[in-house]
């Protein structure tokens, strides 16, 4: 028990996660700075407060990139669009306007507000190699920017539908621009700061289905899904949903990766706090049901590069590699869900009831293709995605919580994560 060390459980200080950069640590929130120690509890320099401090740091950093953003933009707007009255959306529109500038303003408030966080409250991050943190950092500035670049064509295309004809001088347009960039920045920033796995699950799922949606939007040929979802990836559907469908593959892909640095953590620290429980009440360590960080961090390294594969390779490249990354995704993500129970035992009760339903979903979606022919590939393709994705979703993000109750004392039959005795 660490208990007995007369130095206190956070005696080793606040750059030790550097050198644990899987997570065995199981102290759970980094050490309070020197100098606070017997500070009355709610006071001006408890932990409460540092964390409202924090937080609000956060918030008025993250005010300061959208309010920058928000003035480039403006002049952006009043420089580009003097002398004409751009439509809302179209060519050389607002929207046009807003996604570059919104892009870029998301793409460095996510980089400010992720360097903050690898300095702080991730800082086990940056103790990974140079290149994987470059690749992982490059795919979030993807994600984000991406959303923002979505998000400002679709919303100014719906504006537009809604107020047909309608033009915008310099001024207009310009505050417009600084609308969209401000929101974008500060959003981006406020997501870097405080990105964690439960976050970034909902990033990857949302970055996933907005992409796709714009790339069978854009598809040229309307009857692409009478063959295979793949068919929106080979340039067949045209040019802007071929590079929309692959960059939204590959980018996941890489996402994927780096959420399985997070769940591994969480996992290894589940698996030690388990067997903390067991020592302390003379039971020895589990050998069968115990969590298996390995098999769940290269179960989604795998699906990741799977997914990369999928969207580097692609179906008129070479039919039989992109086939075989599609199968062995299938493959893998099975092993998953199936064996779930395994990988990651004492999860409540109704997490593993909704895996053996998505399990059953599949089956059923599966059967509804072959033998019943209720509908093509294309469908069990939108049909199992879904499906899979949701489950992931749901499984990082209880991993998260459970993590996180262990790290609370005070409630029955948990342990906090720093050690001692729940009370």
């Amino acid at each position: 028990m660490r208990g007995t060390d007369p130095r206190g459980p956070d005696s080793r200080g606040p750059d030790s996660d550097r050198a644990d950069p899987v997570g065995t640590d199981l102290r759970g929130p980094d050490p309070e700075p020197a100098g606070t120690g017997g500070v009355e509890p709610g006071g001006p320099g408890s932990g409460r407060g540092r964390a409202l401090s924090a937080s609000a740091l956060v918030e008025s950093r993250a005010i300061l990139s959208g309010g920058l953003a928000a003035l480039v933009a403006l002049v952006v707007g009043l420089v580009g669009f003097d002398g004409y009255r751009p439509s809302l959306a179209g060519e050389r529109s607002v929207a046009d306007f807003a996604a570059v500038t919104s892009g870029i303003a998301a793409g460095g408030g996510f980089l400010a507000g992720y360097f903050q966080t690898i300095r702080g409250t991730h800082s086990w991050l940056s103790a990974r190699p140079l290149l994987r943190q470059i690749v992982d950092g490059a795919a979030l500035v993807v994600v984000h920017a991406s959303i923002a670049v979505m998000s400002s064509l679709v919303v100014f295309r719906m504006f537009q539908d809604a107020f047909y004809g309608l033009t915008v001088d310099s001024y207009a347009g310009g505050g417009m621009l600084a609308i969209a960039a401000g929101i974008a920045a500060y959003a981006a920033y406020d997501s870097g700061a405080r990105i964690d796995a439960a976050s970034l699950s909902l990033l990857l799922a949302g970055f996933m289905a907005s992409g796709m949606l714009v790339s069978m939007l854009a598809a040229e040929n309307p009857l692409w899904w009478h063959i295979m979802f793949s068919e929106l990836g080979t340039g067949q559907a045209g040019i802007t949903s071929f590079w929309t469908f692959n960059t939204t593959m590959t980018t996941s892909g890489v996402i994927l990766t780096t959420l399985s640095a997070f769940v591994t953590r969480d996992l290894t620290r589940w698996a030690a706090v388990r067997d903390a429980d067991d020592t302390a009440a003379g039971r020895p360590h589990r050998r069968f049901l115990r969590p298996r960080a390995g098999v769940v961090r290269w179960g989604l390294i795998g699906v990741g590069l799977c997914m990369i594969g999928i969207g580097t390779v692609t179906l008129h490249v070479s039919e039989p590699v992109h086939t075989f990354f599609v199968r062995l995704l299938a493959v893998i993500l099975l092993i998953l869900l199936l064996g779930i129970p395994l990988w990651a035992p004492g999860y409540p009760g109704a997490f593993y009831a909704f895996t053996y339903i998505a399990g059953a979903l599949l089956a059923g979606a599966a059967s509804l293709w072959f033998p019943l022919h209720y509908y093509n590939l294309t469908a069990l393709e939108l049909a199992a995605a879904g499906i899979v994705f949701s489950w992931l979703v749901v499984f990082i993000r209880t991993t998260t919580a459970v993590t996180g109750t262990a790290a609370e004392p005070g409630r029955g039959g948990t342990r906090p994560v720093g050690g001692g005795a729940a009370v």
